[in-house]
């Protein structure tokens, strides 16, 4: 199993933290993984959405992080296809492949926020379409010129410069909230971004229906080039020598996931359906309600903080359940750059060895 970093660029006022701050913080901490042999980061794509996350370009940000590191993968997770044209989105993708050296992965996805939607000029209602049509054109661009007339887009002869260094194109991920998300991103061929606003009990399940569906449509073997099977989920996380201080100072999680939330209630409220059994047993109510507490959210497997060793056993049952990929939001932006360094190092030094045996032994 892989271990990356998941980063929102949250500038909460309670903490002291300028914008300029965290960005250059947040390059040292990458620049720091980097060494430690952490495999990748990911950074979000969100708008007006004020101290809860100032990363309204995460390319650019990418691209200074491409030339701190050397070996970790860089993923942007995701890029909103409604609120781009999906041949900038090509450009801009193979362009930090270039930075990079080949270290991208591209996430897609849908977006829900109406505002951002009535300002950007898109419709909801065509949210699917303009995903539909935009991976066609992703797939299509590091070939030479080419055509596309769709419902949304429609261009003639165009020749999409630069060209990725990946072939045919960047691993492709998709964020999934949704069951019937799960399903259509393994027919599609592409790798699922849970998470982090589902509890473990609700992704366990997406995680089966995802296989399923993927042998299905795909059989059990080697994904075919261009094809990616894997399957990634993110949790917050604060590993620290004393398990006291890493609660103490993480009870800070519960504001950040308090603004997840806030921004996506409605989107989990439409799966109650979905989940129907889970919904009589009252699972899903505390998160509905604005309830939220760290133990509530280290019971919903949302959040994993202790010592090495809480951290190795909480951590590793991911492993064995099958996710290929667990992407850590290390401190959250909860808590100061020096004690998030300090969780990077106990985690790159004590946890993922042990986590990286789990997923071996679960093959």
């Amino acid at each position: 199993m892989d271990v990356d970093l998941f980063y929102e660029l949250a500038v909460p006022e309670h903490l002291g933290r300028s914008e300029a701050q965290v960005y250059h913080e947040t390059l040292d901490e990458l620049s720091l993984a980097d060494g430690l042999g952490f495999h990748g980061a990911w950074l979000v794509e969100h708008h007006f959405m004020r101290q809860y996350s100032h990363s309204s370009s995460p390319e650019t940000f990418l691209a200074a992080a491409s030339q701190r590191t050397r070996r970790l993968r860089l993923g942007h997770a995701v890029v909103v296809m409604p609120y781009n044209h999906p041949v900038r989105i090509a450009e801009r993708s193979a362009a930090l492949d270039i930075l990079s050296n080949g270290r991208l992965d591209l996430g897609v996805g849908r977006g829900f926020s109406p505002k951002e939607y009535a300002l950007f000029g898109a419709q909801m209602a065509d949210s699917r379409a303009h995903v539909q049509e935009g991976l066609a054109i992703l797939r299509a661009a590091p070939g030479g010129a080419f055509s596309h007339h769709g419902k949304i887009y429609q261009f003639d002869d165009i020749d999409i410069l630069p060209k990725p260094l990946q072939r045919p194109h960047p691993p492709l991920w998709t964020a999934a909230v949704s069951p019937p998300t799960f399903t259509w991103a393994a027919q599609e061929g592409i790798g699922v971004l849970a998470g982090p606003f589902k509890p473990w009990f609700l992704i366990k399940q997406d995680l089966k229906a995802y296989r399923r569906a993927w042998r299905q449509a795909h059989g059990e073997g080697t994904p075919a080039p261009g094809q990616n099977n894997g399957f990634a989920m993110t949790i917050g996380c604060l590993c620290l020598e004393d398990g006291d201080e890493a609660r103490r100072l993480a009870q800070g999680f519960h504001w950040y996931y308090q603004r997840l939330l806030d921004q996506t209630r409605p989107v989990l409220a439409q799966l109650r359906d979905s989940y129907e059994y889970y919904h009589r047993l009252g699972f899903l109510e505390p998160l509905l309600r604005r309830t939220l507490t760290l133990p509530l959210l280290e019971r919903m497997g949302m959040v994993v903080v202790g010592n090495p060793e809480e951290c190795r056993k909480k951590l590793s049952r991911y492993a064995r359940a099958g996710v290929d990929r667990l992407i850590l939001a290390v401190g959250a932006g909860m808590v100061p750059s020096t004690v998030t360094q300090r969780s990077l190092r106990l985690l790159a030094r004590e946890v993922l060895p042990a986590l990286r045996a789990s997923a071996a032994d679960a093959a």
